[in-house]
C-alpha cells in the first residue's frame, strides 16, 4: 500500500513520473526550503537533487515571462505527469480581467488536455471570506475538478484546516495539520473541529447570475451611487422589489460579495453597476 502524506496519496505511470514545479512568489531561500520539505516528506535524500523533479523559481520575471517559461517546459519536457503552480495569479497582470482570466484557465485546460497532465495551482482567498479571488478565482471554482481550501484555525493557531469547498468526485471529511519540531506537517489527531462559528458570508450558490443581473439593473438605474449607506439602501429596496428581501446584515455581507465579484464597481466612494461582470 502506498504511504500517504497528510492523507494524500499520489501514483503516477511509468511514462508521467516527472514532475514540473513553478514558484512564483518565494526567494531562492524559501524555494529551497520548499523542496527540503518535499523531499523528506517523500523519504528521499537530502543530498541529491530527485531525478524526476524538475523546480524553477520565478519571482523575477513578468508574468507573460512566467507564462511562456512554463508552456515551453510542459511542451518540451518528457514524461511530464504533474504540474505545480505555486501562485496562478502571478501569470496574470489583473486578477479581475475577465478576458485574461479565461484566457490562463483555457491555457490550464489545454495543458491537462494535450498533454494527459495533473495541475496544482495554489490561488489565494480573499481576506474579508472565503471567496477566492478575482475573475480567475471564479473561473477556477467553474473549472477545476477539487478545490481545496486551507485555513489557519480559528480556535488553535497552529492549526491548520484542509476541506474541499469544490470537488467532483467523493468527497472527503476535512482534517487538520500542525507543522512539527522538524519543519514538517502532520496530521493533528487531537484537533477537534469547531461548529460554524465563522461569519457566514452571501452564498455563491443563493441566487443566479440573471437574478442579480436584474435587481442591480434596477439598482443602479439612475447611474451611479455615492456612498456606502446609499448603496446599500438602494441594493436592499432593488432586491426586495425581485423577490428577495434581505435584512441590513445580509444586505452588508451582499454588498461586499457584490464587489468581490466585481459586479460592483467602488472608486473614490462612488459605486457603480459593472454589466460586464463574470459570475
Amino acid at each position: 500500500m502506498l504511504d500517504a502524506v497528510l492523507r494524500y496519496i499520489a501514483e503516477f505511470p511509468d511514462d508521467k513520473r516527472t514532475i514540473l514545479y513553478f514558484d512564483t512568489e518565494q526567494s531562492p531561500h524559501h524555494c529551497q526550503r520548499i523542496m527540503r520539505r518535499a523531499l523528506q516528506l517523500a523519504r528521499l535524500p537530502l543530498d541529491s537533487h530527485p531525478e524526476n523533479l524538475i523546480f524553477a523559481q520565478l519571482r523575477a520575471i513578468t508574468p507573460d515571462l512566467r507564462l511562456e517559461l512554463i508552456d515551453n517546459a510542459i511542451a518540451n519536457t518528457p514524461n511530464v505527469g504533474l504540474v505545480i503552480i505555486d501562485g496562478i495569479r502571478d501569470l496574470m497582470f489583473d486578477i479581475n480581467n475577465a478576458i485574461e482570466s479565461s484566457r490562463l484557465i483555457g491555457k490550464l485546460m489545454e495543458w491537462t488536455d494535450k498533454y494527459q497532465i495533473h495541475i496544482h495551482t495554489v490561488l489565494h482567498l480573499n481576506k474579508s471570506d472565503d471567496n477566492v479571488r478575482g475573475h480567475v478565482g471564479t473561473e477556477f471554482n467553474n473549472k477545476a475538478e477539487t478545490v481545496l481550501q486551507v485555513c489557519k484555525s480559528t480556535t488553535d493557531s497552529e492549526v491548520t484546516e484542509v476541506s474541499a469547498s469544490c470537488i467532483r468526485s467523493m468527497d472527503f471529511p476535512p482534517f487538520a495539520f500542525i507543522v512539527n519540531e522538524a519543519g514538517l506537517p502532520e496530521i493533528a489527531t487531537e484537533y477537534t473541529f469547531a461548529g460554524k462559528s465563522k461569519v457566514q458570508t452571501f452564498s455563491y450558490s443563493e441566487l443566479s447570475p440573471e437574478q442579480h443581473r436584474q435587481a442591480l439593473e434596477m439598482a443602479f438605474a439612475n447611474g451611479a451611487i455615492k456612498g456606502c449607506q446609499n448603496c446599500e439602501d438602494s441594493i436592499k429596496r432593488a432586491y426586495a422589489a425581485c423577490g428577495f428581501p434581505y435584512g441590513d446584515g445580509k444586505v452588508t455581507k451582499l454588498k461586499s460579495f457584490l464587489m468581490n465579484k466585481r459586479m460592483v464597481i467602488r472608486e473614490n466612494g462612488t459605486y457603480s453597476y459593472n454589466p460586464d461582470f463574470y459570475y
